[in-house]
């Protein structure tokens, strides 16, 4: 029978994806602690979540009004620390539960992405998993020895040649190179490792790499692009995919139908590609109680909150407009941040011309999109709604406050789901690709 795969949906920031979390009386305090981060491992464990992953940016949201203050003043995202590093903290205090980070293709080197990755990948017993991101704005690009970011399309060429890298140089040892016959002083084959000399627009990397293969073969690939060359990339190179919550259930079924398609174009098996949306899940012992948690939760979050988020994510100055004056048709094509989320605004607003709140209203930024509110029968209702009818694989379980969220959703809807048949009761195997159903990848192939 066909079960759902989880994700937990994580930051290494003083808030959880929503920004207010910090602000819940019930959400901890030491969140730039080890402590913090092992303690989440482990109940995302005891869950048998599939996997940890780690969002990031490469800098704090600044774009509003070019400043920093409200940023830090109101805690919006302002401490982030370096994810790799806190994600090896949560993998040394689990067993199972699979690792996912952010790294850029747009501000790092594709051989140091390469053996960081593969090394964690070793460290953790084949469980590591690199989510693959363009960046999107100029407060990233100034922090990292630019003075504007990258066009949005030519980011993404950048992107296919640095997977290329990649990829070459994961796959250029065999898995059974390393013979370490102490007899004849013999340590590897030499034969079975290759250099890649790649010379293209962006890259040159010779090798040969420096990092063995490991019980997974290489990382998991993460993505979640959503521009059309976002998609295309996504296609071709993901092996887990986030997607955005879908404005209808139709509309989730279309998506995933074109995705699976997408991904078969490119001569891979759909059924190797895990599709994820993003959601909220406020759950309690009744519904009662978790809708009061929730009607709690919308109070915590403010406009300015989304003012900011939507300024980092958009590239976009959104102080510069009044909440009711619409976006010039020059404004809008130079989006160069997440294009995605003007194409939502513009849907759902049915504005050719959507204004600021308009963009508060409908990509809510910094507030739970479509969150599953209830009980264990509600929420659990909700979710295999999703996915029964086609619309996912799984889900990528964001959080309003951490433990609260993850430890309530463990505890509540995960028997229920499992009472279902739809959630397994442990882990498949040792590797994250063993309990994604996910095949090891072939040397050179």
């Amino acid at each position: 029978m066909r079960q759902m795969v989880m994700v937990g949906f994580l930051q290494a920031q003083n808030c959880t994806n929503l920004v207010s979390s910090w602000r819940h009386p019930e959400s901890r305090m030491d969140t730039w602690s080890p402590e913090y981060y092992a303690d989440l491992g482990r109940v995302l464990e005891a869950g048998k979540f599939q996997v940890a992953f780690f969002d990031d940016r490469l800098a704090m949201p600044d774009r509003y009004g070019n400043d920093h203050r409200h940023t830090v003043e109101h805690g919006i995202r302002c401490v982030k620390m370096d994810p790799i590093t806190v994600m090896m903290v949560m993998g040394m205090a689990t067993k199972r539960l699979g690792l996912g980070s952010t790294r850029s293709t747009t501000y790092y080197e594709p051989f140091d992405v390469a053996r960081t990755f593969a090394t964690i990948d070793l460290m953790t017993h084949g469980r590591a998993a690199w989510n693959v991101v363009t960046s999107m704005n100029d407060g990233e690009a100034l922090n990292m020895g630019a003075d504007l970011h990258m066009e949005h399309d030519r980011r993404y060429d950048r992107a296919e040649e640095f997977m290329q890298v990649v990829m070459g140089h994961w796959k250029s040892w065999d898995d059974d190179a390393i013979v370490q016959d102490r007899a004849t002083g013999r340590f590897a084959d030499p034969d079975k490792v290759r250099r890649i000399d790649h010379k293209g627009e962006f890259f040159k990397s010779r090798g040969p790499f420096t990092v063995p293969r490991s019980e997974q073969g290489h990382p998991v690939i993460i993505q979640a692009g959503q521009s059309g060359p976002g998609k295309r990339f996504a296609a071709k190179w993901g092996e887990l995919l986030f997607v955005g919550s879908p404005v209808t259930l139709e509309h989730g079924r279309e998506n995933y139908k074109q995705i699976k398609a997408d991904v078969a174009a490119h001569g891979r098996d759909p059924a190797h590609c895990v599709i994820a949306p993003s959601a909220y899940i406020v759950s309690a012992e009744t519904k009662m109680e978790a809708e009061d948690k929730m009607a709690y939760i919308e109070t915590l979050a403010t406009d300015e909150d989304a003012l900011s988020l939507l300024s980092e994510s958009m590239n976009f100055d959104f102080s510069t407009k009044g909440l009711d004056e619409p976006f010039t048709d020059e404004e809008l094509a130079g989006i160069s941040g997440t294009q995605s989320q003007r194409d939502r605004t513009v849907q759902l607003s049915g504005k050719k011309n959507p204004t600021v709140r308009d963009f508060i209203t409908h990509t809510r930024r910094a507030r739970p999109n479509k969150p599953f509110v209830g009980g264990p029968k509600e929420v659990a209702d909700g979710l295999e709604e999703w996915f029964a009818t086609g619309v996912c694989d799984g889900f990528v379980v964001a959080a309003t406050h951490v433990p609260g969220t993850y430890s309530e959703f463990v505890k509540h809807v995960i028997p229920e789901l499992q009472r279902r048949g739809l959630y397994h009761k442990d882990y498949k195997g040792a590797t994250l690709r063993e309990n994604l159903g996910l095949p090891i990848p072939r040397v050179g192939g």
